[in-house]
């Protein structure tokens, strides 16, 4: 292997490892409930939308620093080289360069942020976006269509966390003038909307990039003052942004450890908000009366088996007999005590994309026939199972380990200390049988991940699953224009994976983006990210 082969092995293995964390660490984080109040007693109550709404808060003031605790703590000021999501980053990145494109999820629909518009060809094939007038970067440069091409096809060659399915599904851009780009797609597409209000729609400055040298420099509403990676990110209102200088002076940008820590420091005044993926804490700060707003994103909580050849999972009938030993009711009332989102279909009734297909199903019977089938044919019944020594994980593995040994497996446990132990184990080396992981499927648009999360041969297809019947449906959904489209194809594979199991699905996991009640204007936009630009303090 070439030194650059090498390079290029390590920076791609760094990129899973940002992309895969979030998702797995909103599945291993403490769930338990040790409290929650009596108007909001579990996570069944939670639908998506605006909890606590607020008053109209009169004219807005200005002045202050607005605190907020992310999930993780932010590592690098590149949308390149992390995944940019409301779990890691997002929001934070956000403030510096903005997005192109927001997502409203109240409305359901994407509308402009830094562009004009974004309007589709009759086809869906080609999108014309339209840049707004007078916007420019904190260097004083214009964000014009060639910063933009430029910008994304930076991305692209970074081999960022979409850059593949953009790779896949962009075949050129065009700037026939500096307000306008032009996207001409493979296939009609309509994911270039949630792509836009992501990752690829954080446009980078020219000056940004000077040989190995990155400085932030973007569009936002904030510029960089001060960056301590996994500790503090520290950034000041611009004067000149084309919204109107922000309201409040500065925003410090931090990462409490433990998710109820930080509710605490949310009702001292500590912090003035939060992105929380936590049902305990969750639960207690609706009680006390904290507006925010919930979010509840697909396979939140789903067990990844490996497929390979060798491994217990590349047989059918062994996941067949996982998914019918193990009962998502049982799991929380182990890990959630009753109160958290159980299920085994791939999007619950709180999703917009709901269906009415049968799951798996919960049969101990069945799965120990199934299970003895396999016997019959060589399988020895071991299995093991990843787990970090964490409280909630481990009484996921236990109660795992008792429903899978009660049909006839000989299942053991193996810890590791961490999370990053975990994601290297699962998505880098690929060296496990069965463990916790999340899918996190938006609701915007769930075929970005379902795509590249079990398309054959896919990047971020850790379990090797390979099915031809799942591939052509995930293609027809990819080109799928419209609501009704995409649901039809969505039941069909909910039907193929309850007969081929791509996943174990246990239920899903609620997000909060909170603040307090002095706190107003925050935006929200896809998957949990939220926008500074227009936020005041009462």
């Amino acid at each position: 292997m070439s030194r650059s082969s090498r390079r290029g092995h390590r920076r791609l293995a760094a990129v899973t490892l940002a992309i895969t964390a979030s998702m797995f660490l909103a599945s291993c984080a403490d769930n338990g409930s040790s409290g929650g109040g009596e108007s909001v007693e579990s996570g069944s109550a939670l639908k998506i939308g605006l909890v606590n709404e607020q008053a109209d808060p009169g004219t807005p003031t200005a002045g202050g620093t607005l605190t907020f605790s992310g999930y993780s703590a932010v590592t690098s000021l590149d949308p390149a080289k992390i995944q940019v999501a409301g779990a890691t980053g997002g929001s934070e990145l956000s403030a510096i360069y903005d997005v192109l494109m927001r997502y409203d999820p109240i409305e359901k629909t994407f509308v402009p942020q830094l562009a004009q518009s974004l309007e589709p060809s009759s086809d869906s094939k080609t999108w014309t976006l339209k840049l707004r007038d007078g916007v420019k970067f904190s260097d004083g440069t214009s964000l014009d269509s060639k910063a933009v091409v430029d910008s994304i096809n930076r991305y692209v060659n970074n081999k960022a966390a979409q850059s593949s399915l953009w790779a896949a599904k962009v075949a050129s851009m065009d700037a026939p003038d500096a307000s306008t780009v032009v996207f001409n797609l493979v296939d009609p597409w309509t994911g270039i909307e949630s792509m836009l209000s992501t990752g690829p729609g954080m446009i980078v400055a020219p000056a940004a990039q000077q040989g190995d040298q990155f400085t932030p420099i973007g569009a936002g509403a904030f510029t960089l003052e001060r960056f301590a990676p996994n500790e503090e990110l520290l950034l000041a209102a611009r004067p000149d942004y084309f919204g109107g200088a922000p309201k409040v002076d500065k925003l410090k940008l931090i990462s409490i450890v433990g998710a109820q820590p930080t509710a605490e420091a949310l009702k001292t005044g500590g912090i003035d908000a939060a992105y929380m993926r936590t049902l305990t804490p969750i639960l207690d700060l609706i009680e006390n009366g904290n507006p925010g707003f919930i979010d509840i994103p697909s396979l939140g909580y789903i067990a990844n088996v490996n497929m390979a050849e060798g491994r217990p999972g590349s047989d059918l009938r062994v996941r067949q007999a996982m998914a019918m030993a193990i009962d998502p009711e049982t799991l929380n009332t182990r890990v959630n005590n009753g109160k958290g989102l159980p299920g085994q279909v791939i999007f619950q009734d709180t999703s917009r994309w709901h269906n009415d297909v049968a799951p798996t199903g919960v049969d101990a019977a069945k799965a120990k026939e199934l299970l003895d089938q396999a016997k019959a044919d060589g399988f020895d019944g071991k299995v093991t199972f990843l787990s970090i020594q964490e409280p909630s994980a481990q009484s996921t593995a236990l109660g795992v380990q008792a429903m899978l040994n009660a049909v006839g497996f000989d299942t053991q446990i193996e810890y590791v200390t961490g999370a990053g132990d975990l994601v290297k184990r699962m998505y880098v080396d690929r060296d496990y049988d069965m463990s916790t992981a999340a899918g996190s499927l938006s609701e915007a648009d769930p075929f970005e991940r379902l795509y590249t999360g079990i398309k054959s041969g896919g990047r971020n297809n850790v379990t090797n699953y390979a099915d031809a019947e799942m591939d052509v449906l995930l293609d027809q959904l990819g080109v799928a224009t419209n609501d009704e489209d995409k649901k039809a194809v969505l039941a069909k594979i909910q039907e193929r994976a309850t007969e081929t199991v791509p996943w174990i699905v246990w239920g899903n996991v609620p997000t909060l983006d909170v603040w307090n009640t002095n706190v107003h204007g925050l935006k929200q936009s896809i998957d949990g990210i939220m926008l500074f630009d227009s936020v005041w303090k009462s």
